[in-house]
């Protein structure tokens, strides 16, 4: 594959400079996609005609009007890939799952709209579990995605097109959902940063909804740098998503606590994946970052807390996809979907819901109240993203229990509705992928970015593509 640029600056400086335009930058990630999709099953659609289109607007602004890169046009010529969750206007948005095989949506996304706006180009709709239901991409109908670093592994789920797009240099950045670590999973699997922001930071608007109160709109990138270019500007309120608040972005402090939660280094977390962070952690503590110990006693609990809410809101959302606005029928759902119907509908159901779903709440108030005491104590929390590296494809397809296992560390952030970065650390033994996740109070974005590019830039960290394919 053709080697690019891989920030939105080095991207951005070669437009301005007249080096490339950027319909040649478009002309080498189709290259790079018809090379590489057959391989990794990235894309379920690919906009050609919408990523030209937007390219020749971005090079006429650079020649006749100029950019205002500070104001109105921060990203211009960055390429951008959605998750096949977000409505794009004109362009197939199937959720990866049949029953919307043949959906055009009538508009976007306020994500799609903004970043559109901030001079973004749109390449393509990304492959994903069916209507986000998985965190290994191999409930997508249209086929499971690869690992780019091995392709007998599974990227990570739900946005594992997402991820590998990024991972893959087929995109420059990629939007994702983070419902129970969507994003920060398939990130770590992969090797690109994954950002989930607060919960109500974020518009949801024109986002196929998983379950109503855990869904994040967050994205991809390959620097922290990027993933905050990003994020301010897709935040704040569109008078469509009642969730979402403006908020001031507070500085980070001068002397920064992290937390390390012993409950995130329990049994079954991988010897490799606790050395990653622990040797993260000193990392930081050698830069002036004060390490202390926390504890989240409640952890344990939080999987069996998401298993009983996230199902109970997917049945819920999925009631609209009934065969008459979208024309597949109802036995167009596949298995993790009619699973998570059936097992929502009993949790919801009379005589139920107190003994799971009302319990499973004031459990999830544990979580939270968790939380709140250790940012009493702490600014931010460092911790594994997941258990293990990535595990082979079809090793847990038939084991539902242990495929939401993969979820255990990630699913607290969204029960809590704080924020989350996962950032690539290094690689194991087995050349797959290793990651830190940090998670702070609601808001406290700027802080984790902070910490990010601190530790990006302490250890002496470069974006690696993934392999030639």
């Amino acid at each position: 594959m053709k080697n690019l640029p891989f920030t939105i600056a080095e991207i951005q400086k070669l437009l301005l400079s007249k080096e490339v335009s950027c319909v040649e930058l478009v002309d080498t990630y189709m290259e790079n996609i018809e090379k590489a999709n057959p391989k990794l099953n990235v894309f379920i659609t690919v906009s050609k005609d919408k990523a030209y289109s937007d390219a020749k607007k971005v090079d006429k602004l650079i020649k006749d009007l100029g950019v205002d890169i500070k104001g109105e046009h921060p990203l211009f010529g960055t390429v951008v890939a959605h998750k096949d969750l977000f409505l794009t206007e004109g362009i197939r948005t199937t959720a990866g799952s049949k029953v919307l095989d043949t959906y055009i949506p009538a508009y976007s996304a306020t994500v799609v709209a903004r970043l559109e706006s901030a001079g973004c180009i749109t390449i393509g709709k990304t492959n994903c579990d069916a209507w986000a239901h998985g965190a290994s991409g191999e409930n997508s109908d249209y086929g499971p995605t690869k690992n780019p670093w091995n392709t007998e592994f599974v990227p990570g789920g739900s946005s594992s097109g997402s991820a590998v797009s990024v991972a893959s240099g087929l995109t420059t950045i990629a939007t994702g959902t983070d419902t129970g670590g969507s994003i920060r999973q398939p990130a770590n699997f992969s090797g690109v940063v994954g950002f989930k922001p607060t919960y109500g930071a974020v518009s949801r608007y024109g986002v196929t909804a998983m379950a109503s109160s855990l869904d994040s709109v967050g994205h991809f990138s390959q620097s922290v740098a990027d993933a905050e270019k990003v994020f301010d500007v897709v935040r704040g309120e569109d008078g469509k998503d009642s969730t979402v608040k403006n908020f001031k972005a507070a500085k980070p402090k001068a002397k920064i606590k992290l937390g390390i939660p012993k409950e995130y280094f329990a049994e079954g977390v991988e010897e490799e994946v606790k050395d990653s962070v622990y040797k993260a952690s000193k990392l930081f503590e050698k830069e002036g970052i004060e390490l202390v110990e926390i504890n989240l006693p409640h952890t344990r609990y939080a999987i069996s807390v998401y298993y009983i809410i996230q199902p109970a809101e997917v049945s819920s959302n999925l009631g609209r996809y009934d065969g008459v606005r979208y024309g597949g029928p109802r036995t167009s759902f596949g298995a993790e979907a009619k699973r998570r119907i059936m097992l929502g509908t009993y949790v919801l159901s009379a005589g139920y819901y107190e003994a799971y779903y009302l319990k499973a709440m004031k459990v999830r108030s544990k979580i939270i109240e968790d939380f709140d005491k250790a940012f009493a104590l702490v600014d931010a929390i460092i911790a594994p993203v997941s258990p293990t590296t990535a595990f082979r494809l079809g090793e847990k397809a038939d084991d539902p229990l242990k495929m939401y296992l993969a979820d255990i560390l990630t699913v607290p952030a969204n029960i809590a509705g704080i924020p989350g970065l996962a950032i690539p650390s290094g690689f194991s033994k087995a050349g797959l992928p290793l990651g830190i996740q940090l998670m702070g109070p609601r808001f406290s974005e700027h802080t984790l970015f902070a910490l990010g590019e601190l530790y990006q830039n302490a250890s002496g960290w470069k974006f690696k593509l993934a392999k030639d394919l």
